[in-house]
């Protein structure tokens, strides 16, 4: 995985922003403990945000395959940490991805590094979910794709409605997927634990 790199003047520029908010909170960006802390928010803004940077679609052609495996391929409980673009807070879960090759296929890991690129941008779960299968099915031409995001958002738990024991669940698909029984089959081996 290629080590992320900040750019100074961006962490700069974020942070004379935090240090304004730290201020109209009436925090005092000169305390201690807040010191480094517009320094630090922007360094991690920056990579909680670098997908705007990578490209998608080169990731799985990096590593495409000719291959006649027609059958159903599953990466499940792919892990990602996103931000809501409603209110900057985090939200997370799992992520499951299928495709049906047609004459091509990629690497299993290219899978999971397509979820982190998207959900490496501001995001809403449902646009997510339909930019993984969208990037899926452009780029390997495969019979069909779906994806399936289980997600907690901080939004809802920590403010507004605080339910914490929520979950929200969206799903996309294409081809193979719109015949009931693909995704049956799918989303046994998902929670077949």
């Amino acid at each position: 995985m290629q080590e992320f790199i900040p750019n100074d003047n961006t962490t700069a520029a974020v942070g004379n922003h935090i240090r304004e908010i730290l201020n109209l909170v009436g925090e005092s960006p000169e305390r201690e403990g807040l010191l480094k802390t517009p320094k630090r928010v922007g360094k991690a803004f920056q990579y909680l945000t670098k997908g705007y940077n990578e490209d998608p679609e080169q990731i799985l052609r990096s590593a495409l395959f000719e291959e006649e495996y027609r059958q159903m391929v599953v990466v499940k409980d792919i892990e990602f940490y996103s931000l809501c673009e409603h209110h900057l807070l985090p939200f997370f879960g799992k992520a499951h991805v299928a495709y049906i090759p047609n004459g091509k296929i990629t690497g299993l890991s290219k899978i999971a590094r397509v979820v982190d690129v998207f959900a490496r941008r501001l995001q809403v779960q449902e646009r997510m979910t339909m930019q993984i299968k969208d990037c899926i099915q452009q780029t390997l031409s495969p019979l069909g794709v779906m994806v399936v995001i289980e997600a907690e958002h901080l939004c809802m738990q920590m403010r507004g409605v605080q339910k914490q024991h929520s979950l929200t669940t969206t799903s996309d698909f294409t081809g193979a997927f719109n015949r009931p029984e693909t995704r049956e089959e799918f989303l046994r081996l998902i929670h077949n634990k």
